[in-house]
Order: C-alpha cells, then structure tokens, then sequence
C-alpha cells in the first residue's frame, strides 16, 4: 500500500473540503425546514447530519457557510428534519439550489408543505419520518455551524413499519457521497455484538448465534 500524505492547510480548505466528503460516505442527509420570522418556508438538504444525543433525543446538522436554513433557526428556534427518500431524489437535489431568501423551496420545486404538530416550520408530506426540534444550541467552527435540536416530536408513516420499527428498505433513503454522487442503501448484512464472555474461545466467524 503507497500512502499519499495530506496537510490541510496546504492544500487549502476548498481541496480538503472535497478530499473529506469523498471518503466520510455515505452521509445521512438531514432535509431540513425552517421559517423566516417574515414567514417564509425554507427547504434545504445538509448531508454533514447525524445523532448527538440519546437522552435527551438531540440530533444536529451542519451549516457550511450561513444559508437560510441556520439564520431562520438563530431567529425562530424551531426546524424540522425530514427523511430523504430515493423516490424523492430530483426534488430533493433541487431544494439544494440557492433560491433567493425570499422565495420558499416547497413551491419552487413543487413539493407540498404538511403543518407540523409542534413547532411552525412544515413537514414535507410526502416524506415517511419527520423530527420536529427545537434549538438546543449552536457551536461555530470558522465558516461553518453546528445547528443541535432536541427533538420534541417525531412522526413516521405507518407503511414504512415493519414489526413496529422502521425498516430500511422500506424508507429507501438516499445519501450522499463525494463529488455530486449520491447512493442509496443496496446490501443490508445483519450480525450481533459479541458478549465479552464468549470471546475469543467460542465465538466462530459465520456462525449463527441463538
């Protein structure tokens, strides 16, 4: 194996940037819905997403750079994450235009809007699962900011559920990967932790566990 070193600072944060969104994949993508305090809805994938907190329930999203979506949150306190379905891809792909602030994504794109239970922002309707949060806090790094929202509600079609969870092939998320690619979930593989107690002497590699 020939190893290619990489300093970050010399080869600019632009370069980095691309270097690290090609191999941290695939990313989750929080679809994100905020509203102006001029009441405008706002619709914007952030593919820097996931969980910061069990108990309580917190998850957080990155904004690179200041979009819309991180100064209706500063503003309002409230977002809502929706899931990204592959059904919905070109609409998804399309909410991440740079639409005027004025402007909602929801209509531009032709996605319909559903009230939420809890707090102002929409849901997307025609997405399965939706977490609707409120500001837990804000933590900036240079250009970009780490949004955490503890979420307060959450909804999921019931067509997604199997055995009373969601099951991945049925929510058929997308994510994204480096450079404009993007991928979907295409081989599942279960396997379970192993208890310290049966390692290494009677544990097997394959072999099926009651």
């Amino acid at each position: 194996m020939t190893r290619v070193d990489i300093d970050p600072q010399a080869v600019g944060s632009g370069a980095f940037y691309r270097f690290m969104t090609s191999v941290i994949v695939p990313r989750p993508i929080a679809w994100v819905a905020t509203r102006s305090p001029e009441g405008v809805d706002n619709l914007a994938p952030h593919s820097f997403f996931t969980v910061s907190s069990v108990d309580p329930p917190v998850v957080q999203f990155t904004s690179v750079g200041r979009k819309d979506s991180l100064r209706n949150v500063e503003s309002t306190g409230e977002f809502v994450v929706c899931l990204t379905p592959a059904k919905l891809f070109e609409q998804i792909n399309a909410t991440g235009t740079d639409f005027p602030a004025g402007e909602s994504e929801f209509a531009a794109v032709g996605l319909e809007p559903e009230p939420s239970a809890t707090v102002a922002p929409p849901r997307v309707a025609a997405s399965p699962v939706a977490l609707e949060c409120v500001l837990q806090t804000l933590v900036s790094f240079g250009s970009s900011t780490v949004v955490m929202g503890r979420v307060q509600h959450a909804v999921v079609d019931e067509a997604v559920l199997r055995d009373g969870r969601p099951a991945i092939d049925l929510l058929d998320p997308i994510a994204r990967l480096g450079a404009i690619e993007w991928g979907r979930v295409a081989d599942v593989r279960e396997i379970t932790r192993i208890p310290h107690r049966d390692w290494p002497g009677h544990y097997t590699p394959g072999a099926r566990r009651s």
